[in-house]
């Protein structure tokens, strides 16, 4: 093991702290975007292209940088990125126009999936290797405690007051970020340095590419239906702000108890119990829109929402990075990036359908039919993956 100068938890703590400031960045425009309508004069349509441009940035953005920076140590890389995460916010919170917001977030997606991959690739050298699922969680876990507080607070400050001080919570939270990253990240340096050659073989990784393959054709069905959650309760349950938030808070609750469920699962078991998430995420997306009419009903349907979402999350992200073992340096990157482009899909292919004149109950059928896809993607891999690698 690696010796540390603070404890293994307490660096866990910190890069929590900065991957919820980037969880809600990331997210929280989900529970803004009738307030980006009405102060831009733009289409609620048009407000997806929030959530698709972050998503293709990360997905574009960040395995180029992080190929450019893999020679670099992970500290002075993960302060780096911070400092350009707070300045992006900063210039979303006094964005003038729609399109300087849209440019605000291409500049957070830069860091995203780096700043992800660098986190959980750490985690991973300082925990032993029955608890490395659980290390990814819990990076992972800042991003889902952010949906859990910090988008239905942001949707309540931005219903109440206005959305630009959600940004400006943001950049204090990434200020304290900065300073506990600066204290407690060890300054660990790699015993020889990364060749991009080695790592890029990781596109050789047949079990590798069968799990890039459910998330891409798979999981992109979570974001055709989540981009679009607040307008569907609106529309569907009628709730005002209040009704809104509570939503988005239990959405998140289900997040974060999905995502730590998944991180105490064994390496070996993980391929079956994504079957088992994957199914019951489908199941919802299925009887999403006939539920949310009825308020109770609604509180709970977007609630197991939220577990599936984030309950595979962890699943998959673990088996990239454990089934990885070629590219330690990149692996996190590439996982990260191809969430987002997932991500990206989803939203485009939901504001599309949107566009074409598609119902939310069209959009939760055919993001639940991407979901089964993923499923059988899913039992492929478990017959054909290289299993030694999760024992």
């Amino acid at each position: 093991m690696i010796q540390l100068k603070y404890s293994r938890q307490t660096i866990l703590t910190f890069f929590m702290i900065s991957t919820f400031a980037i969880g809600m960045t990331e997210y929280v425009v989900t529970g803004l975007l009738t307030q980006f309508a009405n102060d831009f004069q733009v289409p609620v349509s048009t407000t997806g292209l929030l959530l698709s441009a972050y998503a293709i940035g990360v997905a574009i953005f960040g395995p180029l940088l992080r190929v450019v920076t893999i020679k670099f140590s992970p500290k002075p890389l993960l302060i780096a990125m911070m400092i350009l995460f707070i300045f992006s916010n900063i210039m979303a919170a006094m964005a003038p126009t729609f399109n300087i917001l849209i440019l605000s977030r291409l500049c957070s997606a830069i860091m995203h999936a780096p700043f992800f991959g660098l986190c959980m690739s750490m985690a991973m050298n300082i925990s032993p290797y029955n608890k490395r699922p659980a290390a990814i969680a819990a990076v992972n876990g800042g991003l889902t405690i952010a949906v859990m507080l910090g988008v239905p607070f942001g949707s309540f400050i931005g219903g109440i007051f206005d959305w630009r001080y959600v940004f400006w919570f943001i950049v204090g939270i990434g200020i304290i970020s900065l300073i506990g990253l600066i204290i407690v990240t060890p300054n660990i340096k790699p015993t020889e340095t990364p060749k991009l050659k080695e790592e890029l073989k990781i596109f050789k990784n047949k079990s590798v590419m069968l799990i890039l393959a459910v998330i891409v054709f798979g999981f992109s069905g979570v974001f055709t239906a989540y981009t679009f959650l607040e307008p569907m309760l609106r529309d569907y349950s009628g709730f005002d702000v209040t009704g809104i938030t509570l939503s988005m808070l239990f959405f998140g609750v289900g997040a974060v108890l999905g995502n730590f469920a998944s991180g105490r699962i064994a390496p070996y078991q993980l391929t079956k119990r994504l079957m088992f998430v994957l199914i019951g995420l489908a199941i919802v997306l299925v009887l999403f829109t006939t539920l949310i009419q009825f308020s109770l009903l609604a509180f709970i349907m977007v609630f197991l929402f939220g577990i599936g979402t984030f309950g595979t999350t962890p699943i998959l992200n673990a088996k990239i990075i454990i089934g990885a073992r070629e590219a330690p340096a990149l692996s996190g990157t590439i996982a990260a990036s191809v969430f987002n482009l997932a991500n990206a899909i989803g939203a485009t292919l939901g504001t599309g359908l949107l566009n074409m004149g598609a119902s939310f109950t069209v959009i939760t059928l055919v993001a639940s039919g991407m979901i089964l896809f993923g499923l059988l993607l899913t039992y492929i891999t478990h017959k054909v993956e290289d299993k030694t690698l999760f024992e």
